[in-house]
C-alpha cells in the first residue's frame, strides 16, 4: 500500500510540472454516484437471459467517472477520462488493492484541434463516437450511440451554423492489434467510415448521414462486451450476424464485408413550443455473403414534445422496426448494429438515459413496434421534478423464427424472452422518478419502474415462460448523483 501510495503521489507530482510548463489550464469534472437497486424480476424472469444465474433483489452500487481537460488554448486541448471499469457493488473487491481484476480504466483519451486560422475541428484518439439522432431525449442512434471507439473525426463548416460536413474513421474491435495471433495474416478489425451532413435553417433541421463499416471475418466478435451487464445479447456478434453466422453454423465466405447504414435524422421547430423529430434507418451487414449471414433492415422513430408550459413537458414517441421472418435459412430481416442505447423519455423498457445503471427491462427497439407517452420535467416547487412514464411495445419477429433461432444457438444466447419479442408477444410499463436537488451540483434521486409482458411457450418453452407468469417486474433505485 505505501508503496502504490508513494507512486500515486509521484505521478501526480510529475504531472503537475507537466501541466505548469505547458498547459495554460486544466478544467476537471465528473460525476459520482451512490445508489441502492431493489429490483425483482430481471429480464421478467428473476434470470439472466439463458437462465444460469438467479437475480439478486437489492445491491449497492458505487460509480464515478472523472474527465479531466488540458486547455493550450480555445483551439487545442486535451481530454483524458478515467472511470470504475463497471458500476461496483458493495461488499465485492472492485476498489480493494489486491483484486486482480481492474478496477479503474481509461475510457478517454483524445487530442481536439482546430487547424490554425480556420473552424476545422479534429477529435483524434479514444472518444464519444455518436451518430446521429433527432434529440436527445430519444436516447442515442440504434446503429451506434452512446459509447466510446478509438477515432479520428473532423468537422468542417461550410456555411456558419447553416451546413456542416462531420466525417472520421473509428476503429471498433481489433482482435491481435500489433502482430497476429499466428503467422498467417487475418483479417480481424471491425472498422467504420463515417460521413454526416448537418443542415440547419430557421425552423428545421437536418443530418443525413452514412456509415461503411468494413468487418473482418476472424475478428472476435463475441467476445467483445458492449452492452449491459444484465443483458448477454449485447455483443457484437448477436447485434451485427444473422442467428446461423452468430451460431458459427454458417461460415463467411468473404475475409471481408463491407456492411453499410444510411438514414436521416429531422427535427421541426417551426411552430415552437410545438418540436417534432424523427429518424429513419436503414442498414445492411454481409449483403455480398452467404444467404443465411446476411442481416438487413429498417428502423424509424418519430416523437413530439410541447416545451410551452412551465411545469411540465408532454413527450410522446411512436417507433417501428422490421422483425425475423419466418425461416433463418435466408438470414436477418432486423437491422444490424453494433451498440443500442435507443429509448424515450428514459422509458423503463430500454437501456437509455437513466441516471442509475442497471435499472431497465432491456427491451429490443429492433425487431418490435411501441409507442413511449410521457411527462417530462413535471415540477410544482422549486428544486422538486418528477418524470412519469407509459410504454408499450409488440414484436415485429415471427414466432417461428424466433424459435428457429433458440433451437439453432440455445434459448437466450441469440435472441431472448422479454427482450426479443414475437409479433404475438408485448409489454406494459411505467416508470416514475424523482429528483431533488439538496444543492446545485448534489441530487437525491428515486427511479420507480413496474413492467408486464405476455410471452410465448412455444417459442421459449414451460421454464421460461411460467417465470413471467409469477409476477410482474418491479423496480425501485434510491440514491445520490454528484456533478463537479
Amino acid at each position: 500500500m505505501k508503496r502504490l501510495v508513494a507512486l500515486f503521489l509521484g505521478t501526480a507530482m510529475v504531472l503537475g510540472c507537466l501541466t505548469s510548463a505547458w498547459a495554460t489550464e486544466v478544467q476537471m469534472s465528473g460525476d459520482a454516484r451512490i445508489y441502492a437497486n431493489f429490483f425483482n424480476k430481471q429480464n421478467y424472469t428473476g434470470w439472466n437471459y439463458n437462465g444460469t444465474q438467479t437475480e439478486n433483489a437489492m445491491t449497492i452500487w458505487e460509480r464515478f467517472r472523472l474527465k479531466t481537460d488540458f486547455v493550450a488554448n480555445e483551439s487545442l486541448k486535451f481530454r483524458f477520462g478515467i472511470k470504475t471499469a463497471t458500476d461496483a457493488a458493495w461488499g465485492s473487491t472492485k476498489f480493494l488493492v489486491d483484486n486482480p481484476a481492474v478496477a479503474i480504466q481509461t475510457y478517454l483519451a483524445y487530442l481536439q484541434f482546430k487547424w490554425p486560422d480556420t473552424k476545422i475541428k479534429f477529435s483524434i484518439g479514444y472518444q464519444y463516437v455518436d451518430l446521429p439522432i433527432s434529440t436527445d431525449w430519444l436516447g442515442s442512434n440504434p446503429v451506434f450511440g452512446g459509447d466510446e471507439a478509438a477515432a479520428a473525426i473532423v468537422e468542417i463548416p461550410v456555411a456558419d451554423d447553416a451546413f456542416q460536413i462531420v466525417t472520421g474513421f473509428a476503429r471498433f474491435l481489433d482482435s491481435n492489434p500489433g502482430f497476429e495471433s499466428t503467422t498467417t495474416t487475418k483479417s480481424d478489425r471491425l472498422d467504420g467510415y463515417i460521413l454526416s451532413l448537418p443542415i440547419s435553417v430557421a425552423g428545421f433541421k437536418a443530418t443525413p448521414w452514412g456509415m461503411i463499416g468494413v468487418a473482418g471475418r476472424d475478428a472476435s466478435y463475441s467476445s467483445v462486451f458492449v452492452g449491459d451487464s444484465f443483458s448477454n445479447n449485447q455483443t457484437l456478434a448477436v447485434n451485427l450476424f444473422s442467428p446461423e453466422s452468430a451460431a458459427g453454423l454458417v461460415k463467411f465466405s468473404n475475409s471481408q464485408n463491407a456492411d453499410w447504414w444510411v438514414g436521416t435524422t429531422l427535427t421541426v421547430t417551426a411552430l415552437d413550443p410545438f418540436k417534432f423529430y424523427g429518424d429513419i434507418i436503414y442498414g445492411s451487414a454481409a449483403s455480398s455473403d452467404r444467404k443465411a449471414a446476411k442481416r438487413q433492415g429498417m428502423f424509424f422513430d418519430v416523437a413530439a414534445e410541447y416545451t410551452g408550459l412551465d411545469m411540465l413537458t408532454p413527450q410522446v414517441t411512436f417507433w417501428y422496426s422490421t422483425g425475423e421472418d419466418k425461416s433463418v435459412r435466408n438470414g436477418s430481416e432486423r437491422m444490424p448494429g453494433l451498440v443500442n442505447y435507443w429509448g424515450p423519455t428514459n422509458s423503463f423498457l430500454f437501456d437509455t438515459n437513466q441516471d442509475f445503471d442497471f435499472g431497465f427491462m432491456g427491451v429490443n427497439s429492433i425487431g418490435s413496434f411501441g409507442v413511449v407517452a410521457g411527462l417530462d420535467n413535471v415540477s410544482f416547487l422549486k428544486d422538486l421534478s418528477h418524470r412519469l412514464v407509459f410504454s408499450y411495445a409488440r414484436g415485429t419477429n415471427s414466432p417461428s423464427g424466433l424459435r428457429q433461432a433458440n433451437l439453432i444457438d440455445g434459448v437466450g444466447n441469440y435472441v431472448e424472452i422479454g427482450r426479443d419479442l414475437t409479433t404475438e408477444e408485448q409489454v406494459f410499463a411505467v416508470n416514475f422518478d424523482t429528483k431533488y436537488m439538496i444543492y446545485e451540483n448534489l441530487a437525491a434521486i428515486l427511479e420507480t419502474g413496474w413492467s408486464h409482458g405476455d410471452f410465448q411457450t412455444s417459442v421459449w418453452t414451460h421454464r421460461f415462460t411460467n417465470m413471467t407468469r409469477n409476477g410482474d417486474a418491479v423496480k425501485i433505485a434510491i440514491g445520490l448523483k454528484y456533478k463537479f
